[in-house]
């Protein structure tokens, strides 16, 4: 599967994204009970902020999925733990489907980490999903994420991971 990226355009993009991350199936999103006016306002700060960015994953040129990364020293994990020079925050969401493909969500948290590794100032993904996402923590271990620690986040308990380039590099399946 190839993917590309575009940014996301809080306006345009409000009514799609409102209802991937208000979806049963998104509930470690955390925005269950957001209004359309509530995911315009969470993606214009996020558009506004030198500090993250929001972009869709396109496949075929449809959106197909969410990604946000951030700095993580200035952003979600202030004072949570010590951010290495090259450490890169990221989150993403793959809507739901009633005609899921299998081996989609790994081909696109592959092309998320291999979009944010094109970056040579990237050295290491860090990522903190709630403790009790056991599908994402697999996930994230099968392309290269070693969990360190628990950390209690305002919103949540969550697994703090990391991921080198060198360990997303071995376990990259060649397109």
């Amino acid at each position: 599967m190839t993917f590309t990226f575009r940014p996301v355009d809080p306006l345009q993009d409000a009514e799609l994204l409102h209802s991937w991350v208000t979806h049963p199936k998104a509930a470690f999103w955390m925005m269950q009970d957001a209004k359309l006016v509530d995911v315009e306002r969470a993606y214009m700060e996020i558009a506004a902020d030198e500090h993250q960015h929001a972009l869709l994953g396109l496949r075929d040129g449809e959106p197909a999925f969410l990604m946000e990364y951030y700095d993580p020293a200035h952003r979600e994990l202030v004072g949570l733990y010590e951010p290495q020079p090259g450490d890169i925050g990221m989150h993403f969401l793959t809507p739901a489907t009633d005609t899921p493909v299998h081996g989609f969500t790994r081909a696109v948290i592959t092309a998320v980490l291999a979009h944010l590794f094109e970056d040579p100032t990237v050295d290491r993904v860090v990522v903190e999903p709630d403790i009790a996402n056991k599908a994402v923590h697999t996930l994230n271990e099968a392309v290269g994420f070693l969990p360190e620690r628990e950390i209690q986040k305002p919103e949540k308990k969550a697994l703090l991971s990391f991921c080198t380039r060198e360990q997303f590099e071995k376990t990259a399946v060649p397109a």
